[in-house]
């Protein structure tokens, strides 16, 4: 005569792996859906980020940093920063935004932010422009920027004005230097 109780624990267990497998199944659905929690890069203190923020989008950022030609109030000429000009890309390469003049980040999702710099290091790489905290002074729009506080410009290539003349007689004149930089934006903790 068969164990009845044999019979129940080997159903038991039957049921036990199913139930496991089909948790297990609905939890990597459920996290492959999720939106990617974001890690703050590693940053000198000058520039560190205030405490009570996290970090809510990473972006890259390729394009131009375009210089003018100016003289300053001693009248000594040199290479002033005039704008960005970037296209801002997410963690798949799929452009999602621009950066320019403001300096302004603007996304598709139609949220903005225009920021002030507030602290800067060198570059690792001396030829690069430096890595920057900056302040967001206005935000517009519902999407993903719509909370941010801070942004930090970090892991810099490139993007310092080249060795083109600038005097009076190249007053005005412009000169653009390619650049790529990655882009962390902060928002309060919830």
């Amino acid at each position: 005569m068969p164990c009845r109780w044999h019979a129940r624990t080997t159903a038991g267990w039957i049921l036990l792996i199913f139930a496991s497998v089909l948790a297990g199944s609905v939890l990597a659905v459920a996290q492959k859906d999720a939106p990617a929690v974001e890690s703050a890069p590693d940053v000198p203190d000058a520039i560190a980020i205030p405490e009570g923020l996290q970090p809510v989008l990473f972006v890259h950022g390729t394009g131009s940093q375009i210089y003018t030609c100016a003289a300053d109030a001693e009248g000594k000429y040199s290479w002033t920063l005039k704008a960005p000009e970037a296209e801002l890309k997410d963690r798949k390469d799929k452009v999602v935004g621009q950066h320019s003049a403001g300096p302004t980040w603007k996304l598709k999702d139609g949220s903005e932010v225009t920021g002030k710099e507030i602290a800067h290091v060198d570059s690792l790489d001396s030829d690069s422009v430096p890595w920057l905290l900056v302040d967001v002074v206005n935000n517009s729009g519902k999407g993903a920027l719509a909370k941010v506080t801070n942004i930090h410009r970090v892991h810099t290539h490139g993007g310092k004005p080249g060795n083109d003349p600038c005097d009076e007689s190249h007053k005005n004149a412009e000169t653009k230097s390619e650049y790529r930089a990655d882009y962390y934006f902060y928002a309060p903790v919830k």
